[in-house]
């Protein structure tokens, strides 16, 4: 099939350098690099959601969680206002 498609002049070149450089056809070149981009996007798509699995942890003997305040003086100290 033919299409016009319309390069920016970075992307042009280094499809070039690269074709040059391992004999391939420009033609090539540019249907591998979708080919493998389309290929990419269809597994990122497909991958299961990662999940993270909660579970209880308890707390330390001494803290208090009914004051945040407190709390928050306990952890980074007084001079965090």
């Amino acid at each position: 099939m033919r299409i016009t498609l319309t390069l920016d002049d970075d992307v042009y070149r280094k499809l070039v350098s690269e074709a040059r450089r391992t004999g391939r056809s420009f033609k090539e070149m540019v249907n591998g690099h979708l080919r493998k981009s389309l290929a990419a996007a269809r597994r990122a798509t497909q991958r299961k959601p990662f999940r993270v699995n909660a579970r209880p942890m308890g707390t330390r003997p001494g803290i208090d969680l009914s004051n945040i305040e407190r709390l928050l003086d306990k952890v980074d100290g007084p001079a965090r206002r």
